[in-house]
């Protein structure tokens, strides 16, 4: 059985991947407090007496909007973090699976852009995005480079995701001002457990691109949550790309990203993932 080091494993979605894949893998998961990314001695230390035969690096800090004012913090977990757990697992001869992101895409429309796949070439807009490629950067041709987009999940108390949050939102009544010229992609995290559950199996240094079937606006995504769990949707409402963004963190307008390698598990549509989490909600406990 492979034993995986994991950060990031209490996260949205290290912890469903650790969940539904306990019993193909060994996990070793390195909790805050266990081990600080951004001290080299500290990383080498923990990881010197761990046995291992692949690190999975998902912690990193994601707040797009608190990365342009906590650049520091932003650039010493998602670079220097990173550049240290390379090193770590470099020098053991250990295997490095790094996630990255979609937003290291700019999401403008040009010729033969979007959809972005795993050869297209970055170019963040954001600092948050900008960490993230430099992290890539680090890592290319060392690590495999996981690249996520819009993760969502039936369930997790510590962090609502995107579907989660539009969904409590219509539960209340309240009214969604959503983009209707922007393209999101939605992706399960159940898919992204079984899809890595392949790739754990079958390491290379590479890039993939682990997303879901479809991209659609969050206007649509918003009208589809609706419809699902039939609530109204009449509180789904337009607005822009550039009113929705004001004060905010540049994100990808259009970011439809695609693959070119995901031959080896099906992602669902939105729809699909939708259907499943309501299976999952009236089947559970909760």
């Amino acid at each position: 059985m492979l034993k995986i080091v994991i950060t990031g494993s209490t996260g949205l979605i290290g912890s469903r991947i650790v969940e539904l894949l306990k019993g193909d893998f060994e996990f070793i998961q390195l909790i805050e407090g266990q081990i600080d990314i951004r001290e080299k001695d500290g990383v080498w230390k923990v990881l010197k007496k761990l046995d291992f035969d692949i690190l999975f690096h998902l912690a990193a800090y994601t707040n797009v909007d608190g990365a342009e004012k906590e650049k520091e913090k932003a650039q010493l977990v998602n670079v220097k973090g990173t550049k240290n757990v390379l090193e770590a697992v470099s020098q053991k001869k250990k295997k490095l699976i790094y996630v990255s992101t979609d937003f290291v895409f700019d999401g403008i429309r040009r010729i033969g852009e979007p959809p972005y796949y795993e050869y297209s070439k970055p170019h963040p807009i954001s600092y948050y995005a900008q960490t993230k490629y430099e992290g890539e950067k680090l890592v290319k041709n060392h690590a495999m480079i996981l690249r996520f987009s819009y993760p969502y999940r039936s369930f997790f108390e510590p962090k609502q995701d995107f579907m989660r949050r539009l969904k409590s939102y219509l539960e209340q009544k309240r009214k969604l001002q959503l983009m209707t010229d922007t393209i999101i992609t939605p992706t399960f995290v159940d898919d992204i457990a079984y899809a890595t559950k392949y790739l754990f199996n079958n390491f290379a240094p590479e890039i993939f691109h682990v997303v879901g079937r479809d991209s659609l606006s969050p206007y649509d995504a918003g009208k589809l949550i609706a419809k699902t769990f039939t609530l109204d949707e009449s509180l789904v409402e337009p607005t822009t790309y550039n009113e929705y963004s004001k004060n905010k963190a540049n994100r990808p307008q259009f970011s439809e990203i695609k693959t070119k390698k995901n031959n080896f598990y099906r992602m669902k549509s939105f729809e699909e993932g939708l259907e499943e989490i309501k299976t999952q909600i009236l089947s559970s406990n909760f």
